[in-house]
């Protein structure tokens, strides 16, 4: 049985099986990383082409090697993975790839991992899988009927293949910012939200700023509730590049449809308009299916934790998740979680 088994090889983690490996626990014998892609580079490697380095404002450092300098116009999609595989490579990290984690039960003294490749035993969990693989789309009366496309954010490839359109996003955070500022260069576009976009003026996001907006984020999950995003906390900025579109009018946003018909949307009013695609920018959800058997969510929907471990088994760590999203959380949470499950199984061993 192995000691730990990480499941997801992303920011979070690799951090954690970084230091995870760092004290002591030793490749492929007492810990491994199960990742579902067939490449490093976690959820960076499928996101869109026109997404460089410069839009990204980078990512925050792996433990122990820091990212490569970058000139900006680099591919996000390729330069991320590329870190990523450099680091795999350069610590020996215990990755094995591709497996998928279809489902996690407890058994006597730790835990089974049904898999694409077989069963895992472990002793204790660290959950990595993000969000990428769980875009949420919201129901909307008619949305069978709209003959034209429909795509998630997690579907763009470019705004090339919108050329000539009508496009309406929907969504309030900074992926419909981004690519509303794009799309419009080539097409005509609409923007919707549930709410009536909040921007960020005047307040610099220093290091103090971005431990109140995780301490706000984090104050969620240790009620038990789902967390919220951080664009949620902070509200909406405009970057450099999205000025041009600004001066434009892209971003006069417009409130939700009330249904979707075949040609297009409409409003409570009776105010119609015809669109070609409809992109969602809605988000995602936490990629958690594969624990449901271990019955951690509470009635609120959400998983209570305490940092990194989950408050109803100290043996499960959930990294990269509400708090530790961003990129530099997800570093922090692979530290906390290796460190707490290498004070806990000593205990037990004990």
């Amino acid at each position: 049985m192995l000691e730990v088994a990480v499941i997801g090889a992303g920011q979070a983690g690799l951090s954690a099986a970084y230091h995870l490996v760092r004290f002591g626990f030793t490749p492929y014998d007492e810990v491994v990383v199960l990742d579902r892609n067939a490449e490093p580079g976690g959820a960076w490697q499928h996101r869109w082409n026109s997404l460089t380095m410069h839009d990204v404002h980078g990512i925050a450092n792996l433990p122990g090697v820091p990212v490569p300098s970058s000139v900006g116009a680099e591919r996000a999609n390729e330069f991320v993975p590329s870190y990523f595989a450099d680091y795999e490579k350069r610590f020996e990290l215990p990755v094995v790839r591709p497996v998928a984690v279809e489902s996690v039960r407890e058994v006597d003294g730790g835990f089974e991992l049904d898999t694409s490749a077989g069963s895992y035993s472990a002793a204790a969990l660290v959950n990595a899988t993000g969000t990428w693989d769980r875009p949420f789309i919201p129901w909307y009366q008619g949305i069978e009927t709209f003959k034209g496309r429909q795509l998630h954010t997690a579907d763009y490839r470019g705004a090339a293949e919108l050329a000539g359109q009508h496009v309406l996003v929907v969504g309030g955070g900074a992926s419909a910012v981004q690519l509303l500022a794009e799309i419009s260069e080539v097409a005509s576009t609409t923007w919707v939200t549930r709410r009536p976009p909040e921007w960020r003026t005047g307040e610099d996001f220093t290091p103090e700023y971005g431990r109140q907006v995780v301490a706000r984020v984090e104050e969620r999950v240790r009620a038990g509730l789902p967390p919220r995003s951080v664009v949620s906390v902070t509200g909406l900025h405009l970057r450099e590049q999205e000025q041009a579109a600004l001066s434009r009018g892209v971003y006069n946003r417009l409130p939700m449809f009330s249904r979707i018909t075949p040609d297009g949307v409409e409003w409570a009013d009776g105010t119609a308009e015809q669109v070609d695609t409809i992109l969602w920018a809605t988000g995602f959800r936490a990629d958690l299916a594969h624990l449901s058997p271990l019955h951690l969510r509470e009635p609120s929907g959400g998983i209570r934790m305490n940092g990194t471990a989950t408050v109803l088994d100290p043996r499960i760590h959930l990294v990269g998740y509400g708090p530790s999203a961003s990129t530099i959380g997800a570093n922090r949470a692979g530290f906390t979680a290796a460190r707490a499950l290498r004070d806990l199984l000593k205990s037990v061993a004990a």
